[in-house]
């Protein structure tokens, strides 16, 4: 029997409620008002408690109540429900389960006084079942309960359920995750890596309570690979937070994440994206004062094996490679590490101008624009006299040790090639060009400078911005420098000042416009 020919007062009922659910998008707070004053909350919550064998009513009545509970109107009755939620939550029905974890979710994202939320998820002991139902559900339930334990995080009182202050919470995360199969640990380190985001009391908390180390266990066990990468797929997630470096350098994962990459045995798509961790790990500079300088070393290390061994690693763990050196290079402590403590450096300057491998050229062009300096604050471009010299000897070394013989030459190289190249050349060039000697270098070769400030050069929008960065960046240095009183260049002079006084879309105002023309029909 279908909820339409259900009888008398509960087939009403059912109708309604179809046509309430099948409503596309959301309902207004007077829509759900009106549909509750016809169809009750009681009713309707009724109808999942009997026992009355109808088909279809209890996906008819979770869509419908999911609509009613997605509006602020309705989401302001759930502290007056909260024993339902609770139940549901306990249930072995699949659709129930996953209306109470929405319903939590709702609760906590639409209330006007969110400690009353949190008095509801305290009084009826929510929270120990949201966590029972991560591991135990399916997909899609876990996905909302995420959501609904980082917002229930953000509310001040609920984040001391989660992490009470001198104490364990009521269920440990930790505990859960030890006596837990593969699949829901991580779940777990996915809950982690989202509370870690919310604020500097979780992310302290996390530290504190120790669930660092559940990453730690799941990584140092490699015998699974699947387990491996999902672990380290989540910590990837969780160094983005531009804190996290600050707590995980103080734990062992960066050693493991070394061994990692270190491990010959292990698969490519684990080392790469180990190496990428790592880079975030090290892309700050609070980063190299909160780690000891031999980890760093160590692993610049393990980078410079997978560089020196090219021809027999995977391309995307040549590139995942590549890409770390670019992230360690954004700050100054990093790129002085990479240009005077290790061998790396010289790999991403060859790389660059080494036509052999797109992707790895570009991955490697990309890493020395940062290195460069593209990434940083002006005052910051430059490095002390140390690095800056091995910068410019790399340079030199390696363009007479290639066909194009001179620095310009090669940068010029990367400008005539396609626009993903060019992008990444504009940002070397935007580096390099606060240093005189490559300023020189670029001055006095006018197929760069005509280059760089052809307004048509560029079709796309970030072409555009990039290309007029890069003569921002050379009229700038070239401003400040004894170069600009030369005159031979001041020709040069001229056409940087209007490349820039053009900004970065307008093309050249000289071209003839295709004009419309207007004929008068004729009439016979």
């Amino acid at each position: 029997m279908e909820p339409s020919s259900a009888p008398g007062e509960l087939g009403a009922m059912l109708r309604a409620a179809s046509d309430f659910a099948s409503y596309p998008g959301l309902h207004s707070d007077d829509a759900v008002r009106q549909f509750l004053e016809q169809c009750p909350l009681p009713m309707l919550l009724g109808a999942l408690q009997s026992e009355t064998d109808v088909p279809g009513m209890v996906e008819t009545v979770t869509e419908c109540l999911h609509k009613v509970f997605s509006s602020r109107y309705g989401a302001s009755l759930l502290p007056n429900y909260g024993a339902f939620i609770q139940a549901g939550l306990l249930t072995d029905s699949k659709e129930i389960r996953k209306l109470a974890c929405k319903a939590v979710l709702n609760l906590l994202d639409k209330a006007e006084d969110g400690a009353a939320a949190v008095e509801t998820v305290v009084q009826h002991n929510l929270y120990p079942l949201l966590i029972k139902c991560l591991i135990e559900g399916d997909e899609e339930i876990s996905a909302v309960i995420l959501d609904a334990v980082k917002r229930l995080a953000q509310i001040p009182k609920g984040a001391e359920i989660i992490f009470p202050p001198g104490g364990l919470g009521s269920v440990q995360l930790g505990k859960v995750a030890a006596q837990s199969s593969s699949l829901a640990r991580i779940r777990i380190l996915s809950l982690i890596a989202k509370l870690f985001t919310v604020s500097s009391y979780t992310a302290t908390s996390i530290c504190d309570s120790n669930l660092l180390s559940i990453f730690e266990d799941e990584i140092k066990d490699r015998r699974d690979m699947l387990k491996t990468l999902s672990a380290l797929e989540v910590l990837y997630e969780l160094v983005e937070h531009r804190h996290s470096n600050i707590f995980v350098l103080k734990t062992n994962l960066l050693q493991l994440i070394i061994d990692v990459i270190n491990d010959s045995a292990a698969d490519s798509v684990i080392r790469s994206r180990a190496a990428l961790i790592s880079g975030r790990l090290l892309s700050s500079a609070d980063a190299f004062t909160a780690v000891d300088q031999s980890y760093v070393t160590n692993l610049l290390v393990a980078i410079d094996k997978i560089l020196e061994m090219e021809e027999s690693m995977d391309t995307d763990e040549i590139e995942s490679a590549l890409e770390t050196l670019g992230l360690i290079g954004t700050t100054t402590q990093g790129a002085h590490f990479l240009l005077t403590s290790s061998n790396v450096a010289r790999h991403v300057v060859k790389s660059s101008f080494d036509r052999q491998g797109r992707g790895r050229q570009l991955a490697a062009l990309h890493a020395f624009g940062s290195i460069c300096g593209a990434d940083r604050q002006e005052d910051q471009m430059k490095l002390d006299g140390q690095a800056e010299d091995c910068l410019k000897r790399l340079v030199y070394t390696t363009a007479a040790n290639s066909p194009k013989l001179t620095p310009s030459a090669l940068l010029l190289s990367i400008l005539q090639q396609d626009p993903d190249m060019r992008i990444a050349g504009y940002r070397v060039l935007s580096g390099l060009v606060v240093r005189e000697w490559c300023l020189r270098e670029v001055c006095l070769n006018s197929e760069i400078i005509k280059l760089i400030t052809d307004p048509t050069m560029e079709t796309t929008k970030l072409g555009m911005e990039a290309r007029y960065g890069c003569c921002v960046a050379i009229n700038k240095a070239l401003s400040s420098s004894h170069l600009l009183h030369e005159a031979s260049l001041s020709e040069l002079v001229g056409k940087l000042n209007d490349a820039v006084r053009r900004g970065p879309y307008l093309s050249d105002r000289k071209r003839v416009e295709a004009q419309p023309v207007v004929v008068p029909a004729e009439r016979f």
